[in-house]
């Protein structure tokens, strides 16, 4: 009995393979590691303007709120547009297969003879499997759609919230636990530190190289809070 395919995409040999993680993973990642440098840029940010713990907390816990909040509507916004145009594709296949099935047929033939079988075979191939799904046989290699893992707007925006909120709850704890002439360093030292094991993390569970991703994302973040620091160094000076 041959094996099933898992939603994991497992293949029968008992490889799994990352690309199935794609959709929640982009939204998980993105929600955590943004949550750690805009809510730790704006903290330090607003430290840099010498201000009290008391307002450096609540622009903290402004940000964690209004970055989780935009975080979901953009997720929400962005993938429901991906998933419009998956509909729209599937649909537009949909009524090509019903007005001109042969001339669908040749056509799937076509992609698999510049796949490198002969005409013959590439013809059999699309015959035997438009028999069993033919829609899902054009919208898997004419259009690049599987319709196991198409677009989920909700699911993208309450994981991009919910990763948001509680990342950003790292530079928040490390302003209450920093003492008041360590604010910056701290809020700075523990946000990079969860930055790099983020990157080193979603690096792994994508695939990719461990440092490689580390660096990236937690370089970026440091460049980050050293600009925001400046201008809220430059603004409390220009105020005062």
């Amino acid at each position: 009995m041959p094996a099933r395919h898992t939603s994991a995409s497992r293949t029968a040999h008992g490889e799994r393979h990352r690309s199935g993680r794609a959709q929640w993973l982009r939204a998980a990642v993105l929600g955590s590691d943004d949550a750690v440098v805009s809510t730790a840029s704006l903290m330090i940010g607003v430290a840099a303007a010498s201000a009290s713990k008391g307002t450096i907390l609540v622009a903290g816990v402004a940000g964690l709120v209004a970055g989780s909040m935009s975080m979901a509507v953009g997720e929400f916004v962005s993938v429901s547009s991906q998933r419009d145009a998956e509909r729209a594709d599937i649909e537009r296949e949909k009524r090509e297969i019903a007005d001109q099935p042969n001339a669908e047929l040749l056509e799937l033939a076509a992609i698999y003879v510049k796949r490198g079988l002969d005409r013959d075979l590439a013809l059999t191939v699309a015959e035997q499997l438009s028999t069993r799904d033919r829609l899902g046989a054009h919208l898997r290699d004419e259009l690049g759609i599987d319709s196991s893992s198409l677009a989920r707007p909700l699911q993208a925006a309450w994981i991009s919230a919910a990763s948001f909120a509680s990342f950003a709850l790292v530079p928040i704890m490390a302003l209450l636990v920093a003492p008041t002439t360590l604010r910056i360093p701290v809020i700075a030292a523990l946000s990079l530190v969860s930055l790099a094991v983020l990157g080193a993390f979603g690096g792994h569970l994508g695939g990719a190289p461990l440092l490689r991703a580390s660096l990236r994302v937690t370089i970026g973040g440091a460049l980050a809070m050293t600009v925001t620091a400046a201008v809220g160094r430059l603004l409390g000076v220009s105020v005062s």
